[in-house]
């Protein structure tokens, strides 16, 4: 019962204008990869948040006309009739299990490319665009602004007839028409849509009550607004104009969805964001304004904390996008008093850089998202065993706790061994890590469910080699021995080792392991990996006192985390640490002087001071007891596999992923699994036609 666990507060209804919320958990609109290109795949993915117990689950952004245009990337579409099947399958999978499905609506103004559509960008005024692309937005006219009402209402009323509940106005992350009015860093108009606060808020008035009229009552309105810009006086703030627009607007809509904006600030990585709720000082004003239901965000993982802001009236309904991707049964397993069961969402915004790259949402904690259709697999159910009985695992990295786990919820008698004197693998060493604390939970939710299986034996401090692995007489063996980082400065830039004498060498791994150079010098970092690790190293070398030069091919630091929304945030701490960057720069050579670096285009050489190299380019997977077994052993084995980094090194979510997909083909018919490894979403060439 809701009650037994102390918690019944978040399991009350809620009604939110002529609909009613069955409890307070609230899947907020967010991003998938899938839209309108795979829309099965995404409502078999909100479905799953509906049967997890998600009382509202909304979509992700969508386009209300072709203007809108947001190629390549995959979000829902709504521009004629014709999208309207696609978005009544997201409908009927969420009502099949009792949830309300919202559709945010959206005109992106000059956040739209229209690369597609080759139609005129449009805006509140004259400017650029928001990527970095010859071509500006127009401002719009009267009629434009009149056509945008005149588009917005008849895609609320093609949401009516696709079945949804809630009917979004979108005013936030600074990508639609709506906000981009409200700001004027964006308005610069000088008639009845510009200028004051009530005339810059007159767009959104009109699209609220436009939206009422056309549902009649049918539908909630929605109005997702961002409250604070976070930019100081420099932008629009939770505490003045952002508190005006709620007081104008107070009862208009049926519901607030209240955040910050950009999505950079609403999606902060717990690398530099590391609160629960850290959204409510910016939010918590909102109840006080209006008679309306309020939901907010802050990636709230803690049902303590989600409780408490129910009770003293800061929110009615708790807001999730990340934490409903991390864990679809989050709101069941609090019901049934299953805390420590949940997988919490740990902050990497691996879901964010999906979106980024038009590809469909992954997970590190729930390597089933984005799978529950091409894949058919459910977060919470898996096949039983066939009829094998046993298996070992040798490695509890992510890939190894995920397989082991599987395992063990199909119904084998597993066995895990780890070399180390700790279970987690690279999840427990990049955990000590300066901001990556939360990346702990990977190992921790998997290592809790294991200790509580009677069917799996764990043992630490067990290195293995071929001859005691085939000894244990077990058929079945999964090899995750990972992968460790090269010292020779190999990598992408150079597939040949460089030519490194007289100073010493360090990695990753000596780092994360406690070795730190010496403090007698400079450290000059070469990362020519280019992702997260290399900026997470200087910085938590910076903190230890020592003093850091940072190298990279690259013309920013850690170029992969533009995909994670956090690379401003990177270089601008390092830059604040006292780090030397020296971008867009090859290491060419070292020796007892120092370092020698090349121009990643003229090749002009450049000194660099160094006193120690840490070498973060590219990483050697460990196959030495996969290997032996193989050659020596291997009619001993029904099943012999490497899997994760051991297998091709990649993210954690690859390695947690690969350790899952592992689990659940053990087993199969291999020809049945060639079959449906990746079932795609076809295009329908019925109804061709033309002149």
């Amino acid at each position: 019962m809701p009650g037994a666990n102390g918690y019944s507060i978040l399991f009350e209804p809620v009604k939110i204008g002529p609909v009613t919320a069955r409890n307070r958990f609230y899947q907020v609109p967010h991003c998938n990869g899938m839209g309108h290109v795979r829309p099965q795949a995404e409502a078999a993915m909100r479905g799953m948040k509906a049967e997890g117990g998600w009382a509202v689950v909304s979509t992700q952004e969508t386009e209300i006309h072709p203007t809108s245009d947001l190629g390549p990337y995959a979000e829902n579409r709504l521009w004629d009739e014709h999208d309207i099947p696609a978005l009544r399958l997201m409908t009927q999978q969420v009502h099949d299990h009792g949830a309300l499905a919202a559709i945010q609506l959206a005109h992106n103004g000059h956040h739209a490319t229209n690369h597609l559509t080759r139609a005129p960008v449009l805006a509140p005024s004259d400017g650029p665009i928001d990527t970095v692309f010859p071509k500006q937005a127009r401002a719009m006219d009267k009629q434009d602004i009149r056509n945008l009402r005149r588009w917005h209402r008849a895609a609320a009323r093609r949401a009516k007839e696709a079945g949804f509940d809630i009917v979004y106005v979108y005013a936030g992350h600074q990508m639609t028409l709506a906000q981009h009015f409200l700001l004027p860093q964006f308005n610069s108009r000088s008639d009845e849509y510009g200028g004051s606060l009530e005339n810059r808020v007159r767009l959104t008035r009109e699209l609220l009550e436009e939206t009422r009229e056309e549902l009649d009552g049918h539908c909630a309105v929605a109005f997702r607004f961002a409250v604070d810009q976070m930019m100081g006086a420099d932008g629009m703030q939770a505490h003045e104009e952002g508190r005006a627009v709620v007081e104008m607007l107070a009862e208009l809509p049926d519901l607030w969805d209240v955040n910050v904006s950009d999505w950079s600030n609403d999606s902060q990585t717990t690398r530099f964001q590391p609160q629960d709720g850290f959204q409510v000082p910016y939010i918590d004003f909102v109840k006080q304004v209006t008679s309306k239901p309020v939901v907010g965000v802050g990636r709230f993982t803690s049902p303590d904390l989600m409780a408490s802001l129910v009770s003293k009236g800061v929110l009615d309904l708790i807001g999730a996008a990340r934490p409903s991707i991390a864990d679809p049964f989050l709101p069941r397993k609090i019901e049934a008093g299953r805390i420590e069961e949940i997988r919490e969402c740990i902050g990497c915004n691996i879901c964010v850089s999906a979106d980024n790259l038009g590809v469909p949402i992954r997970c590190t904690q729930n390597p089933t998202m984005g799978e529950e259709w091409r894949r058919g697999w459910h977060p919470e159910k898996i096949a039983p065993k066939g009829k094998e009985t046993s298996a070992l695992v040798v490695g509890s990295g992510p890939a190894g706790l995920e397989c082991a786990l599987q395992l063990s919820n199909r119904g084998y008698d597993v066995t895990l061994a780890e070399a180390a004197p700790e279970f987690g693998g690279r999840a427990l060493r990049e955990s000590r890590l300066s901001g990556l604390a939360a990346w702990k939970r990977v190992a921790d939710n998997r290592l809790w469910q294991l200790q509580q299986r009677a069917n799996v034996q764990m043992f630490t401090d067990s290195p293995m080699n071929a001859a005691e692995v085939a000894d244990l007489e077990i058929p079945n063996v999964f090899i995750a021995t990972g992968s460790r980082w090269l010292r020779d400065g190999s990598g992408r830039s150079s597939r040949a080792p460089l030519a490194l004498a007289g100073l010493p060498v360090f990695t990753p791994d000596d780092i994360m392991a406690g070795k730190l150079p010496p403090a007698d010098g400079p450290v000059l970092i070469y990362d020519d990996d280019q992702a997260y690790i290399g900026g997470v190293l200087a910085h938590h070398l910076a903190a230890a006192g020592r003093k850091v030069i940072l190298a990279t091919p690259g013309a920013v630091v850690s170029a992969f985390t533009e995909l994670t929304l956090e690379q401003a945030r990177v270089q601008a701490s390092l830059i604040e640490a006292g780090v030397e960057i020296i971008p867009l720069h090859l290491l060419h050579s070292a020796d007892a002087d120092g370092a020698t670096l090349a121009c990643a285009y003229t090749g002009r050489p450049r000194a660099a001071a160094g006193a120690s190299l840490l070498m973060v380019t590219a990483r050697r997977r460990e196959t030495a007891l996969y290997d032996a077994l193989k050659a020596d052993h291997a009619d001993r084995f029904t099943t012999l596999e490497l899997l994760g980094d051991a297998a091709a090194p990649g993210l954690i979510a690859d390695a947690v992923f690969a350790g899952h997909m592992a689990a659940r083909n053990f087993e199969r018919d291999p020809a049945a699994a060639d079959a449906d490894w990746f079932r795609r979403e076809l295009i329908s060439l019925n109804g061709m036609g033309g002149e």
